[in-house]
């Protein structure tokens, strides 16, 4: 009773704090802006971009270009052999390492003041939900993040490791007697392993709060089940809050209804290595708070636009609702006008909420339709509830597949069932209608016989598992895109059809 009443308080205070700035989001910016720019003056990246001579936003969009990873590649070698004041002041204290698709191994500094804004997001957005849902009893009971191990490496006096155990080390210590599963489980590197004994340790106790990318809370919830025969609600029956980010959890949610047999309340975070960067505030709005109060600054450039020559850069004052944008941030971290690679779309300006519409590297735009995640994902959704029989999927991703051996070419889904729709084709046209509805020039090269209506290949039971075990990434952060412009992922899943 105390632990819960306290948790009240706190999610009371935490609420008040954060209005503050949610009330005032342009002159929160405005601050953040101003704070970053003082504190990276005398790095050598605020040297040699003469930070000393920026006093406004254009005159920081005129010294510095928009970079990814390989453009800040040089300063974060220096900071890799051991060199101080280089994106930011003194030494970061982590790397995180994360996988690039251009650019291999990518080492992003977490700094000491970065470190706290991801643990201060985590933080507010589950008392926020304690503030609106007055649901207290989640703290009474233990908590799960399926999350990647621990063990740090060292890099020249600087901690290595994976975003999520970097994390695990800060866990607030009013909080470690609920987590789970012990810290020797959590360092079993292999995934199918780790999860088998995270079973083991949790299968009889009282969880509340479940965590991680769906696709291997799915995992851990299919072993429960086939150790005790019962499923999650009956199993955890104060099981009340399922905590994710990485990937859009509508796609799991008849699958996590049979699984539970409920769907119990959910936040999703959205975090990366190299920030966190919004959550879902209000369980009736699907949009996550932007925060804007977290030592990062934010600009936009429309999708579409990116590769032009001389995009134009958005504030947050600018920006339109429905419109897909590249992320552009700078942090407290010194990722000076860094793409992060994500394209966002803002359902809300009062307060700023935005949605993770894809990859700006993620699309399928063999043939110019420049078809999203957001709008697979919709598809699937709206064929899922047209479809009167029950249709549960597991996984799936979209490829095109330009040269077939007959006929015109055209989008392959990929999609593993749990429960598969009576009429296959059927199903495929009903998510073609949706595609359609949603991007004109999809629906133009239908209509003008470029391209023939999707095809839908079925992937046997836990094939993307057995996928991403092949190519050596099950488990952790590690997600199968849901868009790919090429057929590198579709020929590696052919060999685990149906």
């Amino acid at each position: 009773m105390i632990k819960k009443q306290g948790a009240k308080i706190f999610a009371a205070w935490s609420h008040r704090k954060n209005e503050k700035w949610i009330k005032n989001p342009l002159k929160t910016q405005e601050k953040v802006f101003m704070n970053l720019l003082k504190k990276g003056r005398d790095t050598l990246f605020g040297k040699d971009h003469e930070f000393d001579k920026i006093t406004t936003i254009e005159s920081f969009k005129s010294k510095i270009p928009i970079r990814d990873y390989e453009g800040l590649r040089n300063y974060i070698e220096m900071i890799i052999s051991g060199e101080p004041n280089i994106l930011w002041p003194g030494k970061p204290l982590y790397f995180a390492k994360s996988s690039g698709t251009t650019s291999g191994v990518k080492y992003i500094p977490i700094t000491k003041e970065a470190i706290y804004q991801h643990i201060r997001a985590a933080r507010e957005a589950l008392l926020n939900y304690i503030y609106f849902t007055n649901n207290s009893s989640i703290v009474n009971g233990k908590h799960i993040f399926i999350q990647g191990s621990p063990l740090l490496e060292d890099k020249n006096g600087v901690a290595l490791g994976r975003l999520s155990g970097i994390v695990a080390h800060h866990l607030p210590s009013y909080l470690k007697k609920n987590r789970m599963p012990a810290w020797d489980t959590n360092c079993i590197e292999d995934w199918e392993t780790k999860v088998s004994a995270i079973v083991e340790e949790t299968y009889d106790k009282d969880m509340t709060i479940i965590g991680g990318i769906p696709s291997w809370v799915q995992m851990y919830f299919e072993k429960l089940i086939s150790k005790t025969n019962k499923n999650i609600g009956d199993l955890f029956p104060n099981f009340s809050l399922f905590v994710y980010g990485g990937v859009n959890f509508e796609p799991y949610k008849g699958l996590f209804k049979k699984l539970i047999g409920r769907i119990p309340d959910s936040i999703e975070f959205y975090p990366a290595s190299e920030g966190f960067f919004a959550y879902q505030d209000n369980q009736n709005d699907k949009g996550l708070l932007l925060l804007l109060n977290h030592g990062i600054y934010y600009e936009f450039v429309v999708a579409n636009t990116f590769f032009d020559q001389s995009p134009v850069i958005h504030r947050l004052s600018e920006v339109i609702l429905g419109v897909n944008y590249v992320m552009i941030i700078s942090t407290s971290a010194g990722l000076w006008r860094y793409n992060i690679g994500d394209t966002i779309k803002f359902t809300n300006k009062h307060p700023f909420r935005v949605i993770v519409s894809g990859r700006i590297k993620h699309f399928i735009s063999a043939f110019g339709e420049h078809v999203i995640v957001s709008e697979v994902e919709e598809s699937l959704r709206d064929a899922i509830e047209k479809t009167k029989d029950i249709i549960r999927v597991k996984e799936f991703t979209v490829a095109p597949q330009i040269t077939p051996e007959a006929g015109l070419p055209y989008h392959e889904w990929f999609i593993e069932f749990e429960t598969p729709p009576k009429e296959k084709e059927t199903f495929a046209s009903n998510i073609d209608f949706a595609m359609r509805s949603k991007n004109i020039y999809y629906n133009d090269l239908i209509e003008g016989k470029i391209l023939r209506p999707l095809v839908i290949t079925v992937i046997q039971k836990n094939g993307f598992q057995k996928y991403m075990k092949s190519i050596g990434k099950l488990g952790g952060q590690n997600k199968v895109p849901r868009v790919s412009d090429d057929r590198l992922i579709a020929d590696g899943l052919k060999k685990f059809t149906i």
